[in-house]
Order: C-alpha cells, then sequence, then structure tokens
C-alpha cells in the first residue's frame, strides 16, 4: 500500500525541495568553500539552503524552535523543550565540494527526544526519502521540482549469508574498521551523508555502523526515515539514539543503525 505524507510531512517535503533547487543552482556555479571554526568546509550553498529551510519552519509552525547547522556552528541555538526541529540544510559539503551527488537536505522533528518525522532529499540523485511516526516511510523521485509517486520503504530481514554494511565515505576510522571483523560481511558499501540510513530502511543496506562524531542535525532526519520503515539506531553502549542532548552540545555516541 502506498503511503501518503501528512500535512506536515508534506510542508517539510516541499520545503526541502526548494532547498534543494538553490543547492543545485549553487552547485552548478563556481563555487568556493571556507572554513568554520571546527575545521569543517562549509559553501554558500549551506548558508543559501538554512535561510530557506528557517523561513519555511517558521511559517509553517513558528513555535517550534529550530536547531540548524550552520546556525548553530555561529552560536545560535535556541532553549529548547520536548519538541523542536534538527536541521541540516547540506549534509555533506565535502561530497557537495567533490560533485560526486551524494549530498542532502535533512529536515527533522524531534518530539520527547525521538526523531517522529523526517526528510532526506537528495537534489543532485533526484531522490528522496520521508519517514513519520504512526504514518510509514516511503521514497521517491523529484521531476521539475515535484515528487511523486511514493513507494513504501521498508528494513529486511538479515539475510543469512551476510549483511550488507553502509559506511561513511569520508569518515571511515579504525573503530569503524575493527567493527567489521566481527560482522558477517556479504559486501560493503560506501555512502555519503544521511543516505547511509535511508539505504538501511529501502533494504539496499542491512547496517550502518558509525564510531565517530557526529552532530544530532546531521543524523536526526535519517533516523527518523529509518524508524518509521521498521528499523532502529542503537548507541554502542545499547540505548536507542535521542535527541536534544543539550549538556553533550547535541553531539551522538556511536551508533549502529539497522533493521
Amino acid at each position: 500500500m502506498t503511503r501518503l505524507p501528512s500535512p506536515l510531512m508534506q510542508s517539510l517535503i516541499d520545503l526541502s525541495i526548494r532547498a534543494g533547487a538553490e543547492i543545485m543552482a549553487i552547485y552548478a556555479t563556481d563555487f568556493s568553500a571556507k572554513e568554520k571554526g571546527d575545521l569543517t568546509p562549509v559553501t554558500e550553498a549551506d548558508e543559501a539552503a538554512e535561510r530557506i529551510i528557517l523561513t519555511g519552519l517558521s511559517r509553517i509552525d513558528g513555535s517550534i524552535p529550530v536547531i540548524s547547522e550552520e546556525a548553530a556552528s555561529a552560536g545560535r541555538i535556541p532553549e529548547v523543550s520536548t519538541r523542536f526541529f534538527l536541521v541540516d540544510p547540506l549534509d555533506g559539503t565535502k561530497e557537495f565540494i567533490s560533485k560526486n551527488g551524494e549530498f542532502t537536505v535533512n529536515i527533522a522533528l524531534v518530539e520527547h527526544g525521538e526523531p517522529v518525522a523526517g526528510v532526506v532529499y537528495a537534489p543532485a540523485l533526484k531522490r528522496i526519502f520521508w519517514g513519520e511516526k504512526g504514518v510509514g516511510a516511503a521514497h521517491g523521485k523529484v521531476e521539475n521540482e515535484v515528487a511523486g509517486h511514493w513507494h513504501p520503504l521498508g528494513v529486511r530481514a538479515l539475510p543469512a549469508d551476510g549483511a550488507t554494511v553502509v559506511a561513511s565515505r569520508s569518515h571511515r576510522d579504525q573503530a569503524t574498521e575493527d567493527w567489521l571483523k566481527k560482522v558477517k560481511v556479504k559486501s560493503l558499501c560506501s555512502a555519503g551523508s544521511s543516505l547511509k540510513f535511508c539505504l538501511v530502511a529501502a533494504a539496499e543496506a542491512d547496517l550502518y555502523p558509525r564510531f565517530g562524531r557526529t552532530m544530532e542535525w546531521d543524523t536526526a532526519a535519517g533516523h527518523a526515515v529509518l524508524l518509521a520503515a521498521g528499523g532502529k539506531v542503537l548507541t554502542v553502549e545499547g540505548p536507542a539514539l535521542t535527541y536534544g542532548k543539550r549538556a553533550r552540545g547535541y553531539d551522538n555516541p556511536g551508533f549502529i543503525a539497522s533493521a
């Protein structure tokens, strides 16, 4: 059965597509990158997409606070309680700069520490994923800035002959390599940005381990898609990954995403 997004989810989908269109307009130019205080790159596309999303979210519901990557990097982090948006306007800036297409727009709604709605849009690939608690998850293609023909997402049981593991293209570390030695792996593939969560949600992969540092806005939207598709994201200590971790500076511990 084809799942249809709620009106709120549809608004987030439309907003991600608008931000993606601006990103692609800049992608086609001879853009430049600069370094933020944490030594990670940022481009005018990150900043332009964030402006579009923040304006759009204020129109959707201005009472819900928003934590967004570039604003947070500049020290602008609002007080949040039980309900807030997490935004990464351009996840995979390194992929954007290298022009491999594996970058995404991420918008998520968090309630009581859980990502209950999220959209992940890869504008260069014209592929979009969404997930919503109580509704389900779906993916589709975007043509002429319109998404349609939704196809349901659902995780698969771990294959008996081994897992397809998807790992970070830009942030593979020794901890990941050590963990892989303990798992029955059929195949290993790399992907950029939050697409890794979506590949597990789409039953195109089985496991996504991440031991290096990530921020909440990096993971919330993809996490929401995977949860709605029947998957889970557990920290390496065992409990589910949660959001609103102000005391940690909104970063995440290591985690494993799976069916």
